[in-house]
């Protein structure tokens, strides 16, 4: 799941970039205004973190714009503005979630998750396709009721899979999911993640299709 983080300071945007790439998000990270504009206009976003003090744009008119525009993609402001109207603006604005600074990083990601399950509609944030069943909130995974270990690039790839189960997913489209911009890619990444995913789920977990891409198999 692809996110981008508007944030201008370095060590803050370095540190949430980083917490979320280790729970298996893949994060862009851009530090002005206009620049988060031009990332947004291509829509393979699942979700906006947006800081409010930002050159070039302030990021309170942008999440106007973009509501004003019909861009409904979810968004969470992180902002040192802690007072109670700021925080009333910025849900006025459209905003699904206000996050002051200085923030505990797993509490980010908890509402992070907390407004991606609420957008999707699921009351429920485990997805279950036959003898699989995977929690986002808690990075579990059971085969058979059985828990199975998986690497955060493990799991963001199963659970991309099975969030469309009946899709087949491309090579490209899962490192789109898996990495970020500046993260180095190896060009036998996405097999080999689903070659280790096969070892613990099964043989039949994931299906190639040849020529296409990846879609998820069955576990009885």
């Amino acid at each position: 799941m692809r996110l981008l983080l508007v944030e201008d300071d370095p060590m803050v945007g370095d540190a949430v970039r980083r917490g979320l790439r280790l729970e298996g998000f893949a994060v862009d990270w851009v530090q002005d205004g206009r620049a988060a504009e031009l990332a947004l206009a291509n829509g393979v976003y699942a979700l906006l973190l947006l800081d409010l003090g930002l050159p070039r744009k302030d990021g309170l008119r942008l999440l106007e714009e973009l509501r004003a525009a019909g861009n409904d993609i979810p968004t969470v402001i992180i902002t040192a503005r802690d007072a109670v109207p700021d925080r009333v603006k910025g849900l006025d604005a459209g905003a699904d979630d206000y996050v002051s600074k200085p923030f505990d990083l797993e509490e980010l990601v908890a509402r992070v998750r907390a407004v991606l399950r609420r957008r999707s509609g699921r009351g429920q944030p485990r997805l279950i396709a036959g003898g699989i069943a995977l929690d986002p909130t808690t990075h579990e995974v059971t085969v058979r009721g059985e828990a199975i270990a998986l690497s955060p690039k493990e799991f963001a790839l199963l659970r991309a899979l099975m969030e469309e189960p009946g899709a087949v997913l491309s090579r490209e489209q899962l490192e789109d999911r898996l990495y970020g911009w500046g993260e180095e890619v190896e060009s036998n990444a996405v097999e080999v993640h689903i070659h280790n995913l096969r070892k613990k789920l099964g043989p039949e977990a994931i299906r190639n299709v040849r020529g296409v891409g990846y879609k998820l198999g069955d576990i009885r």
